[in-house]
């Protein structure tokens, strides 16, 4: 029952301005996005991660970079395709004020299970692959590391909105209900039961809380009676 920390990627100048960039190559970290990956990267160096993975898009992996940087410990940024930006197709580089135009706007904001992006991918096989991609790394960590392990993702808002809806059990016609803003931290553990979703959207509280425990030792899984301490 490793602990995953989903990592949302640092603003972007496409952000900031209300464009839709997609897999769009070179869209960087604007220097907001740099101070909030900086941040993160800060609030997880007392978290010794045994992994780290990224989307391999250039924003994902600058952020990823800075959290490796911050580690005590070396730890390499490895490149998983599975955790990619969602393929918007003929709307990538697009300004939001004009998608939400299109009449395909109000299923995406109503109904995403039945998107398909004109030229792109469907909304349900964004979910799917990004759901299958955390769910094998952390049976490969749990087997290299053991349950008490932490480990990193840093990816893209859809697709952690994604991961958090499977995780909480919600139907993908629900996740516009999740909000995962630039550098927030969202936080799962895939427990022997069901998964916990212990931080969505975290944007700064302690997490040194997450660190392994002496021995590597963690809880079976099952749900605290009467909340937990």
């Amino acid at each position: 029952m490793p602990t995953l920390i989903l990592v949302r990627h640092g603003r972007t100048a496409a952000n900031a301005g209300g464009v839709l960039a997609g897999r769009s190559r070179g869209v960087g970290l604007d220097d907001v996005g740099l101070e909030q990956a900086r941040a993160v990267a800060d609030r997880l160096s007392v978290i010794p991660l045994a992994r780290l993975v990224s989307s391999p898009l250039l924003r994902t992996m600058q952020t990823a970079r800075r959290i490796a940087d911050a580690q005590k410990e070396n730890v390499q940024v490895r490149r998983e395709a599975g955790l990619v930006e969602c393929g918007y197709g003929r709307w990538t580089g697009k300004k939001i004020v004009d998608l939400a135009r299109e009449p395909l706007w109000a299923t995406v904001q109503q109904q995403p299970s039945a998107v398909e992006f004109p030229g792109g991918e469907r909304l349900a096989d964004v979910s799917a692959r990004a759901v299958e991609a955390v769910r094998r790394i952390d049976r490969r960590v749990e087997r290299r590391h053991g349950p008490g392990a932490v480990w990193a993702a840093a990816s893209h808002g859809d697709v952690i909105k994604a991961v958090l809806a499977d995780a909480l059990g919600l139907h993908l016609d629900q996740f516009q209900r999740i909000a995962v803003a630039p550098g927030s931290v969202s936080v799962i553990t895939y427990g022997s039961h069901r998964p916990s979703v212990r931080h969505v959207n975290d944007l700064g509280s302690d997490l040194s809380g997450l660190a392994p425990a002496a021995g590597g030792d963690r809880p079976t899984g099952d749900a605290p009676v009467g909340g937990g301490a």
